[in-house]
Order: structure tokens, then C-alpha cells, then sequence
């Protein structure tokens, strides 16, 4: 058996520390209980692993989300208990840092947590969505019905990223070798031609000169200009996460874009509509509903409208009205479906139209996206190349002129 050091609180709000041998850690919460002692889960651990270094990289797939909520709500469904259900899942989860993190649900539950409780320690993995969906299953008794609608929640928003995702990767593709192969003529073919165009003694065409005088500036200071390229794309990452204003700059900017602004607005409304949805069928409050639903954007500027927009709901107005008044960020026909959601007492159904509408129509931005970054990505390439090509031939050009006349 291991030892165990261990805290806890006695009568009177007094913490108590020591050590315990013990099986496990649950044997030990379970001792000092039986001796009056509250203990507290996170601040029992094994002797010898306190000050171990967790070397664990990557996060949790959302596919292993979906397969943990999915046999989690089967397990349930069929008469297990919780704790007993964590147990089968930690045994058969090969994703180590996931196995942990459920391992450590499994201790709080059984130190005395509710099971929302428990994940809500983890917002790394599992966010406002599915904490508040838990407890309300916890509360309602339906615990394996919540979690089988976030399954189905989460692998329809896995698909909808792995589209965006899709279409992203062969722009991602072209831009990358397109600067290789820009930067390889700069830096290594333009030098050579400028050498021999020197020994020829002639005075270079203004374009020529321009493309020489650019190769030497790149290939003398290309160790700063990918500090400053770094330097700028980490602060602007840093503006983006840390800053509410910065964020909200960008993602309106971003919004204005041409076909990308309208790719985003679309994901946006469907991943709206389809949280909306899922809370709203799991019994949770509209102004619950849509201050997780605001967090879920993924958009600052559409965050601080559904934001307004539960303001007013919060004020007596239905949820169609304040939608109505933004109508640059929610289309009418979305107002129509979810006014008459309200009014048939059918919302959780009409948002979920809703949402399978805007994520077909990610598909046909998608395309749009593509069939206009094609062309204009393969004209800007050959472009820029073909204007360096003519700029190293000018000079032989004037040459062969010059010895002509």
C-alpha cells in the first residue's frame, strides 16, 4: 500500500494535515470521513509523486469528448453507477492527459462534488456549455439523455470546424511554397544575375535595380526580418487573446473581408443557433442559455451583441425583438424562424433548422472562398515571379541591343 499525505478540515473550519497508508486515494477520503475529518481531494496525494513534473503535451481532442459523453450516457442509461462509469472510462482512455483529468473527476465526485462541479475544474477541457448542461441534467435527473445531446452537439461542431479547417489548407498550401520559392530567388538566383551584370558593366533598367537593390536588402538582413515577422505575428496573437479591445478590432475587421467576412458571419449564426439549441432543449434558462452561447461565439463583436441582445430579453422583451434590431449580424429570415419558435413553443426545434441552414450555407461560402482564392492566388504567384524574370532579362535585352547598333 502507498502513503498518502493528506488534508482536511475539522469542526470549527481548523485544516488538518498528515500522512495514511492506504490502497488508494479514494480509501483515504473515505478513513477521514470516519473520522470526522472534511477532507480536501486535491490536497491528497501520494507520497513521493508531490513534487513530480507533469510532462504531458497537446490537449483533448473533441473526438474524445464526444466518445467520453457518448459511453458515459450509454453506461448511465443502462443502470451504472457515475463513479463506476468514470472507472471503466479512465481504464479504456488511451489519451493520457484526458485519462488524468477524468481520473481526478472520479476523486472529486467521490470526495463529495457534484459531477458539474468536478468538470467545472477542468475549463481547459470542459467548458460553460457542458458544465452548466451536466448540472442540469444532474438536477432534472436526466443526466444520460444531456450527455447523449452533447455528443451530438459536439461532433456536429467538430464537423463544422473540420470544413473551415478543409478549405483553409490549400491556401495555407500555395501562400507557403509561394514564399519559398520567392524567397529562394531573392535570396540566392537574383545575387547571382546582379554579379554578372555587374562584370558586364552596364547601367541597369530602373525595375532591374529595384529587384537588385531588394535582393541584397533581404539577403543582408533576413535574420531580423524573420525576428520582425515573429515578433509581430506573437503580438498580434497577444493583442488578440489578452486584449478585449484589440480582439474586438480584429474580429471586425475580419467580419468586413470579402467572402471571408461572410464564411465567419455564417459559422457563427449556425454555432449560435446550434448552442442556443442544445441548451434550450436541456432545460436551461434563456439568459443562462445565452451568456454561454455569447462565450461560444467565437466572434467578440457578435459576443457583445447576443450579450445586448440577453440584456433586453432580461428586460421583458421576446428573444426575436433585440435579434431584430442587429439586422448586419442576424438576418431576417433567422429572426422569422426563431419568432415563431417562441410563439409554438418550439425553439429548441426552430434553432436547430436553423442551424443545419447556416451550416449548408458554410459549404457554399466555402466554395465561394475557393473559387475566388484560386485564380487570384495563381495570378499574384505567377505575377511576382514573371516580374522578377522579366526584370533579369531587361539588362540582356539592352545589351544585345547596344552590341546590334
Amino acid at each position: 500500500m502507498a502513503v498518502y499525505v493528506w488534508e482536511g478540515r475539522i469542526r470549527g473550519g481548523k485544516t488538518q494535515k498528515g500522512e495514511m497508508e492506504a490502497p488508494s486515494k479514494s480509501a483515504v477520503i473515505t478513513r477521514l470521513r470516519q473520522m470526522q475529518i472534511h477532507p480536501i481531494p486535491e490536497k491528497i496525494k501520494e507520497k513521493g509523486k508531490l513534487f513530480r513534473f507533469n510532462l504531458q503535451f497537446g490537449g483533448v481532442p473533441n473526438k474524445d469528448l464526444v466518445v467520453f459523453s457518448r459511453q458515459l450516457s450509454t453506461m448511465i442509461d443502462a443502470g451504472l453507477p457515475l463513479v463506476k462509469s468514470l472507472d471503466t472510462l479512465i481504464v479504456q482512455q488511451n489519451n493520457v492527459k484526458f485519462k488524468n483529468i477524468i481520473t481526478n473527476v472520479k476523486e472529486t465526485v467521490e470526495g463529495g462534488s457534484t459531477f458539474a462541479d468536478a468538470l467545472a475544474k477542468h475549463p481547459g477541457v470542459f467548458n460553460d456549455l457542458f458544465v452548466n448542461l451536466v448540472r442540469a441534467g444532474e438536477t432534472g435527473g436526466v443526466l444520460d439523455t444531456i450527455l447523449q445531446r452533447l455528443s451530438a452537439y459536439l461532433e456536429k461542431m467538430e464537423n463544422l470546424k473540420r470544413r473551415i479547417r478543409g478549405a483553409m489548407v490549400y491556401p495555407a498550401v500555395v501562400i507557403t511554397v509561394a514564399i519559398i520559392v520567392i524567397s529562394i530567388i531573392m535570396i540566392f538566383v537574383v545575387p547571382v544575375f546582379a554579379e554578372l551584370f555587374k562584370d558586364l558593366g552596364t547601367t541597369l533598367p530602373a525595375l532591374t535595380q529595384f529587384i537588385v537593390n531588394l535582393s541584397t536588402f533581404f539577403k543582408n538582413n533576413i535574420v531580423y526580418i524573420l525576428i520582425a515577422v515573429a515578433l509581430l505575428s506573437f503580438s498580434i496573437a497577444a493583442i488578440y487573446r489578452r486584449s478585449k479591445r484589440g480582439r474586438k478590432i480584429i474580429d471586425a475587421f475580419l467580419l468586413k473581408i470579402w467572402i471571408v467576412g461572410d464564411l465567419i458571419l455564417k459559422t457563427v449564426l449556425a454555432r449560435f443557433c446550434r448552442t442556443l439549441a442544445t441548451l434550450t432543449a436541456g432545460g436551461i434558462p434563456i439568459l443562462d442559455g445565452l451568456e454561454v452561447t455569447a462565450k461560444a461565439s467565437g466572434n467578440r463583436v457578435t459576443e457583445e451583441a447576443i450579450l445586448q441582445v440577453r440584456k433586453d430579453v432580461s428586460e421583458g422583451k421576446t428573444l426575436a425583438e433585440p435579434l431584430s434590431e442587429k439586422p448586419k449580424i442576424f438576418p431576417p429570415m433567422l429572426v422569422q424562424m426563431i419568432a415563431v419558435g417562441e410563439q409554438t413553443g418550439a425553439l429548441d426545434d426552430m434553432l436547430n433548422k436553423v442551424a443545419d441552414f447556416y451550416e449548408e450555407e458554410v459549404d457554399v461560402a466555402v466554395a465561394a472562398l475557393m473559387s475566388a482564392l484560386e485564380p487570384a492566388m495563381i495570378a499574384v504567384l505567377g505575377g511576382t515571379v514573371g516580374v522578377i524574370v522579366i526584370s533579369m532579362y531587361l539588362p540582356m535585352f539592352k545589351l544585345v541591343s547596344t552590341l546590334a547598333q
